[in-house]
């Protein structure tokens, strides 16, 4: 595929992350893309470990040079990879356009019945030198593909699914997977070079909006709001105060530590900050 510079496939490495960023260190043109079947140093937000049995789940990074790109829209790189493998994942099991949902900021999740809002996968992007003259964004993504719930991590099994459940298989054919992802990556990412975006199917996707949300902080600090929207200009989350309702605010990534969905409950036990 000629929008791919470099693809390797490696059955361990440490983190795909790493050796995107290494490659892109390098010299590497975008883009590059780098697949494992397993992770001995996998990675989320917050330093936070991220961790897949060995082939249960497509472990894959692709490295980008973003020229193109103001700093203020460096988001948007993060934004396709996911909207991309939402509609891979969908086109792969045959699933009903809309099945995969985002969950801002960073989480490729399913509705399933009984268990609620499970998650599907996790984007990390990592970036150096944004707004300069060698700008260089490595995102990675985890996808539970063939991961069965009956191997699920017992502290997780309640918060998680992975493709094979939601289309009712025993094994997913990551490679089709990966090929699927590319194949949406490319006209999204040409569509970001020219100066547009797919606000219009990236928000559609959106999970957050119109429900509760418990939003904590990285001081540890926690609080309930309503949340109305994302902005596709700054890809704040957008969310209404319990308190003044009149009032819409942005929330931005760098202000939080998690975001998770509340459940619904009075005002104040909501004010309480009560939740899942």
């Amino acid at each position: 595929m000629a929008f791919v510079s470099r693809f390797e496939w490696r059955p361990v490495v440490d983190s795909t992350n790493d050796v995107v960023a290494g490659w892109l260190a390098d010299g590497v043109p975008e883009v590059c893309v780098a697949v494992a079947d397993e992770q001995s140093a996998g990675r989320g937000r917050s330093g936070r470990a991220w961790m897949a049995p060995a082939g249960a789940a497509l472990l894959l990074s692709a490295g980008f040079r973003p020229t193109w790109l103001g700093d203020a829209h460096g988001w948007r790189i993060a934004a396709v990879v996911a909207l991309a493998m939402a509609e891979a994942g969908e086109a792969t099991l045959g699933l009903a356009a809309g099945t995969i949902r985002l969950k801002w900021p960073n989480d490729l999740v399913a509705e399933l019945p009984r268990l609620g809002v499970c998650k599907l996968a996790g984007v990390l992007g990592e970036s150096v030198g944004l707004g300069g003259d060698d700008p260089r964004v490595v995102v990675g993504i985890g996808v539970n593909a063939g991961w069965p719930r009956a191997e699920f991590p017992a502290d997780l099994a309640d918060s998680m699914t992975s493709l094979a459940e939601l289309g009712g298989r025993d094994e997913i054919d990551r490679h089709a997977l990966a090929t699927a992802f590319l194949e949406r990556l490319e006209p999204l990412t040409v569509e970001l070079r020219g100066g547009g975006f797919a606000a219009g199917a990236w928000l559609a996707r959106q999970l957050t909006d119109g429900r509760l949300v418990r939003v904590e902080r990285p001081d540890g600090g926690t609080e309930v709001a309503h949340a109305v929207g994302v902005d596709p200009s700054s890809g704040a989350l957008l969310v209404r105060d319990l308190a003044r309702p009149d009032e819409i605010r942005s929330v931005h990534v760098g202000e939080i530590r998690h975001v998770r969905l509340a459940a619904p409950a009075p005002s104040a036990a909501v004010g309480a900050g009560n939740g899942v």
